[in-house]
């Protein structure tokens, strides 16, 4: 086997990896988003576990994802990207500028989220806009299309 078609077989299983974990990162945010209504709205607007174990396995799985992506990333810039043909093609800069960068700016959100909700014993206003600009961010930068083939 040459080292061309390893590094081939490896970025296709990093790519695998990457789109199986995509899945579960979308159950994890629509359970954060769940858990974030449910708080919001309640009576008391105490903060739950379950909102604080959500959250924490959604960060989790955020930096996770945005490491093996970033593996991916750099795997393709070493072979001689051209980033003036990238941004022109509206495909191509989404896959390889606005995808990665809003997500590296979703996970640094869950990680400020995760934090202020171990130490807060009530929601506030300012940690609610931070988790949706987050669901924000990751429903911008998910590409749809190639996950569920539409």
């Amino acid at each position: 086997m040459s080292f061309k078609n390893l590094d081939m077989e490896i970025y296709n299983i990093l790519l695998q990896a990457h789109r199986g974990f995509a899945y579960l990162e979308l159950a994890l945010v629509a359970a954060f988003l769940i858990l974030l209504f449910v708080t919001m709205f309640g009576y008391s607007g105490n903060i739950s576990k379950a909102l604080r174990k959500v959250t924490l396995f959604t960060m989790i799985f955020f930096h996770v994802q945005f490491l093996i992506g970033l593996t991916m990333l750099i795997t393709t810039f070493t072979k001689g990207l051209d980033m003036s043909a990238v941004m022109k093609n509206a495909d191509l800069r989404f896959q390889y500028v606005e995808h990665p960068f809003s997500m590296l700016i979703a996970a640094v959100l869950m990680t400020v989220i995760n934090k202020k909700l171990k130490t807060a014993d009530k929601l506030t206003i300012r940690l609610m806009s931070l988790g949706f600009v987050a669901i924000a961010l990751f429903v911008f930068a998910f590409p749809w299309a190639r996950v569920f083939g539409a």
